[in-house]
């Protein structure tokens, strides 16, 4: 089933309290998914240097000699902050190839990486999960977010969303893919490989890929209507902002409101209870096969 949340925030004063919104409508999205949760976070950058989030079963052990293990082996400096079962990498941009090399030699779990982006996913209910990492005094401009109830793979740390193949890209996904095995197979042609079971990822895949060739955030949203089969209803996150695309039949739950302030997306309207100016907000249903999206 699934519940999916996005807040783009039009407006920088509000961006301390995008943890705290975000965390809010996750929360009230658990029963459509208690497996696992998720959430992107789009925040400060650091000019020159890139963010890898990493995961580990055994942080304590993993991250312990992380920062002068990558120094030591590949002369990189990094900073590491460690969160839970995660941590967070920042290093020059330049060494972002190097170190993922590093990394997975290490057998460590690539979240994702960007100049903004911070990916935080752990299996246990929502309300834990936001929890462990803190999201609620995360800041940033914008952020997606998904409670899961798995059905197409095993309930997973890499099973949760979102997903991430790309830099500063992300997506999240209710529904189920039919052709993803197919599209999985025509992707790795391409040298673009999924490290999941997942379907969602080889949606993330897709979009990423695309956009490499030089399509538009619209025109590679605009192409999973016409290249992935079954029901979804997507929203992806970027370095600019986020968008969403349903399904040309469209049978998943949708809802967006927008206000002077904020856009904001959720499966279902009781996640945009809390959030600000609400009862005064745009509010609709997104249509089937039509691409929305919002950028800086």
């Amino acid at each position: 089933m699934c519940g999916i949340v996005g807040l783009f925030l039009k407006k920088d004063d509000l961006r301390p309290k995008l943890g705290d919104m975000l965390t809010d409508m996750l929360i009230t999205m658990t029963d459509r998914g208690p497996d696992s949760a998720g959430i992107a976070i789009y925040g400060d950058e650091d000019a020159g240097r890139i963010k890898i989030t990493l995961q580990s079963d055994t942080p304590e052990i993993a991250f312990a000699d992380l920062e002068a293990g990558l120094n030591r082996a590949r002369g990189i400096k990094a900073g590491v902050k460690v969160v839970d079962t995660h941590a967070v990498l920042s290093l020059p941009e330049e060494k972002e190839a190097e170190a993922i090399a590093f990394l997975e030699e290490q057998g460590l779990r690539i979240m994702g990486a960007g100049a903004s982006m911070e990916i935080y996913k752990e299996v246990g209910l929502p309300k834990d999960v936001a929890a462990r990492f803190g999201l609620r005094d995360m800041g940033g401009s914008h952020g997606i977010g998904h409670t899961r109830m798995a059905t197409e793979s095993a309930v997973t740390t890499m099973g949760a969303h979102p997903f991430s193949t790309a830099d500063d890209q992300c997506l999240v996904h209710n529904g189920s893919l039919s052709n993803h095995n197919q599209m999985r197979r025509k992707l790795a042609k391409k040298g673009v490989f999924t490290r999941s079971e997942n379907d969602t990822e080889v949606g993330a895949a897709y979009i990423s890929s695309r956009i490499a060739e030089g399509a538009s955030l619209r025109e590679a949203l605009e192409g999973t209507i016409e290249d992935l089969d079954g029901f979804f209803t997507f929203v992806t996150g970027t370095k600019n902002g986020f968008g969403v695309v349903r399904d040309p039949i469209a049978c998943k739950p949708a809802v967006m409101a927008e206000t002077d302030d904020y856009v904001a997306f959720a499966s279902e309207y009781r996640a945009f209870a809390d959030l600000p100016g609400i009862d005064a907000a745009r509010v609709w249903e997104p249509e089937p096969a039509t691409v929305y999206f919002w950028e800086r």
